[in-house]
């Protein structure tokens, strides 16, 4: 009986350290969604800005005579 109890407790240990290992996993996961979301964001705001200012490029370029 007592065999079979420590069996269960050092189980039960290595759950723990288990379950500890991946939370940490999915933490620092978290962080890095987060930061990739963040920067995304950065990106679209930037690609909205710039339309404007390659179209207004483009409008002041002349099209070459062979067009």
């Amino acid at each position: 009986m007592e065999h079979r109890l420590v069996e269960l407790e050092v189980r039960l240990n290595l759950t723990e350290e288990l379950v500890e290992a991946l939370n940490l996993t999915v933490y620092r996961q978290q962080q890095q969604i987060d930061l990739l979301q963040q920067q995304l964001r950065h990106l679209y705001r930037q690609m909205q800005e710039a339309p404007p200012a390659l179209e207004k490029r483009r409008g002041d370029e002349e099209i070459p005579p062979h067009y």
